[in-house]
């Protein structure tokens, strides 16, 4: 089920919202942000929402909306589905005018909530992306731009051409950033829990940071540095964290089985137990 606001009003469905003259359709001037209702708990919404406020800025567009009112929508709207389901909660801010540079004034805001059932912790496999990830000097790389998902999409196609689900993909110079649709972390053979430390190539995603002080509060520090791809091809465990699986294990990395781990399985239940409580 999908339900979508737009232009003050609630509609099911795939609702239209551009025109072919949106400076959105053609340029690409469209922000969004993912959160999460599981089962009526809505952790670290507001940080989603103060994201998607940040990442219009960052491409010349205005939120139509505050935190509050984007709030007091995103609970009208779950309100709507039954009390146990698991939605997907997608602020939008795209340009509809302006011929080169949107008009930051007519910036438009659509919420869409979906259905969209927790994965199970069963895992995913991955491989080593050919593509890379820009820098901040060659794409919009600190806002949560949709223009940045085109290379998302070409690494996932490429990764399903060769039998996996997901890609690591590196930054210009070579190192990890993230997997193409979540932040990547891994434990070393020594035990050491590491994520590569961000440097303006991909966001620092809300479930990351969450996750990161849910071990830390557990006794387990994470280290934050660059991380060197050859270095995956050795870790005793390999997960990610993002939105729409909050922690979910690599269990299969370029052809080399892995353990569905102690370390990730800790950070799954941190992080549900938080989720539950807020």
């Amino acid at each position: 089920m999908y339900l979508t606001y737009f232009n003050g009003a609630w509609s099911e469905g795939n609702a239209p919202l551009f025109g072919a003259m949106d400076h959105s359709v053609w340029l690409g001037s469209s922000v969004f942000d993912g959160a999460r209702s599981i089962r009526g708990h809505m952790a670290d919404l507001r940080l989603h929402l103060q994201r998607v406020i940040y990442s219009a800025e960052r491409l010349g567009l205005s939120c139509p909306l505050s935190v509050d009112e984007m709030e007091t929508l995103v609970r009208e709207g779950v309100a709507k589905f039954p009390a146990d389901a698991e939605l997907y909660i997608r602020p939008l801010v795209f340009g509809t005018d302006g011929l080169l540079i949107p008009v930051a004034e007519k910036s438009a805001f659509a919420l869409t909530l979906f259905d969209a059932p927790m994965p199970p912790f069963t895992g995913f496999s991955a491989c080593l992306s050919e593509l890379r990830r820009p820098d901040a000097a060659m794409a919009p790389t600190d806002a949560k731009a949709s223009s940045l998902y085109a290379n998302t999409t070409r690494a996932l196609r490429a990764a399903k051409e060769r039998g996996y689900d997901n890609a690591v993909v590196c930054d210009s110079e070579g190192h990890v950033a993230e997997f193409a649709t979540a932040n990547i972390f891994f434990v070393t053979p020594a035990g050491q829990v590491v994520t590569p430390v961000p440097n303006g190539t991909f966001l620092s995603g809300i479930t990351r940071g969450r996750v990161i002080a849910l071990l830390k509060e557990a006794g387990i520090v994470v280290e934050e540095r660059s991380v060197k791809p050859e270095e995956l091809n050795s870790a005793a465990e390999i997960f990610n964290t993002g939105n729409f699986g909050k922690v979910t294990p690599c269990i299969r990395y370029e052809g080399r089985d892995l353990p569905v781990g102690p370390i990730a399985s800790k950070a799954r239940e941190l992080y549900m137990a938080y989720s539950d409580a807020n």
